[in-house]
């Protein structure tokens, strides 16, 4: 067993879901809205939401705390500080806890930055996205290149640890123009990259012009021969994959978000939050309201915004596990899965796609998914449940 096995983490997810626009290919959870948001009345509410939270899943040692959307950093500093001593009030607070806040290139000020370290956040992660300016407008968005290059340059002045994401595969993209673009994100950013492939999700406009042929993204063998570029590069600068998008410096792993690949507890705050919380002995899946405005009546009434609470079975919790567990690299204890779910792994399964090349077994028992077994891990994943 991994230490991580062992000493169970517990993280705090925080959802702003305020954005200045909503760019075409993103369908999480996030709104515009032209009027001032009432961020003295939101906190009130996060603040309530946290402590009928902890009322629920007392006595845990908060970990990790992210605050994601949305657009966080478009919060003043001192509602960022607020909700921070709202987790505070509640829990206890690791000694060595990760505080990270997303923020936009558009929305950082080197003032604002500051108050943020101030309040209490201790690592940032910047949609970037891209790092050419034609590229950034086919997205969206409303930053330039230049901006997003100062951005980090503000963001690693401000604080110790600093992340950003790009995506690739986008239109006309080659890997050669990715593996230029990569090396030049790589030189700015000290310790981790998100790198995620375009997707064409339903209901965004992304998806009507993909399908009306309006939008032509790189076709099978190209994505894969993107993929590849972005492995061997970022592993020969130093950052290698330690989860299917996620690379960073030995050490320098998102805390954050190795709790949900892990399979630990997390409590999901505000509009439109997930979380997983322990209680009874009982994993419960918890989504809240994703109308903010709904959200905010529904926590000033009872509590707490929750819309579902769903008890999973072992079998649910085991899938769960398998599904988030071999995006990493390290994979999965398969006597973790087995006392999860009451029954072992087919062997029958393992040897076939170990014959594949689609999955290892490390010296330590460990299963894990192959670089070659990465860009089919559904089918991997699939099988393994079946």
């Amino acid at each position: 067993m991994t230490d991580a096995d062992l000493n169970p983490a517990f993280g705090v997810y925080i959802h702003w879901p305020f954005c200045l626009s909503k760019c075409p290919y993103c369908d999480f959870n996030s709104h515009v809205r032209h009027a001032p948001v009432d961020e003295a009345r939101f906190v009130r509410a996060f603040a309530r939401e946290i402590e009928t939270t902890a009322a629920r899943a007392p006595a845990r040692e908060v970990s990790s705390i992210f605050l994601g959307g949305g657009t966080p950093s478009l919060m003043q500093p001192q509602t960022v500080g607020a909700i921070l001593d709202a987790i505070g009030k509640h829990w206890r607070i690791a000694a060595n806890v990760e505080v990270t806040l997303e923020a936009n290139p558009t929305s950082v000020e080197a003032t604002r930055f500051r108050g943020y370290r101030t309040a209490g956040v201790n690592r940032v992660s910047l949609g970037v996205q891209a790092l050419d300016d034609a590229s950034l407008k086919a997205l969206g968005r409303l930053h330039t290149a230049r901006e997003a290059l100062d951005a980090v340059a503000i963001a690693r002045s401000a604080f110790d640890r600093y992340s950003f994401d790009l995506i690739y595969a986008r239109p006309d993209q080659t890997p050669g123009m990715w593996a230029d673009e990569l090396k030049l994100a790589i030189s700015e950013a000290a310790e981790h990259l998100s790198l995620y492939q375009l997707t064409i999700e339903e209901g965004t406009p992304f998806f009507g012009l993909h399908a009306a042929g309006k939008l032509k993204t790189p076709d099978e063998a190209v994505a894969r021969a993107l993929y590849d570029v972005t492995q061997d590069v970022c592993a020969r600068h130093g950052l290698p994959a330690y989860e299917i998008s996620n690379h960073a410096r030995p050490g320098a792993e998102c805390k954050h978000n190795l709790v949900y690949w892990r399979g630990q507890e997390y409590a999901g705050i505000g509009p439109g939050a997930h979380g997983r919380l322990d209680i009874d002995g009982i994993r419960h899946a918890v989504a809240t309201e994703k109308r903010p405005e709904s959200w905010l009546m529904r926590v000033e009434a009872t509590g707490d915004g929750i819309v579902t609470d769903d008890l999973l079975n072992s079998e649910e919790r085991a899938d769960e596990f398998l599904l988030m567990g071999l995006r990493l690299n390290e994979g999965i204890d398969p006597q973790r899965y087995a006392a999860l779910s009451g029954r072992a792994l087919d062997p029958g399964r393992i040897a076939m796609l170990r014959e594949e090349g689609a999955i290892t077994i490390s010296p330590d028992g460990r299963l894990r998914v192959t670089q070659s077994g990465f860009p089919v891990l559904d089918a991997v994943v699939a099988d393994l449940a079946a």
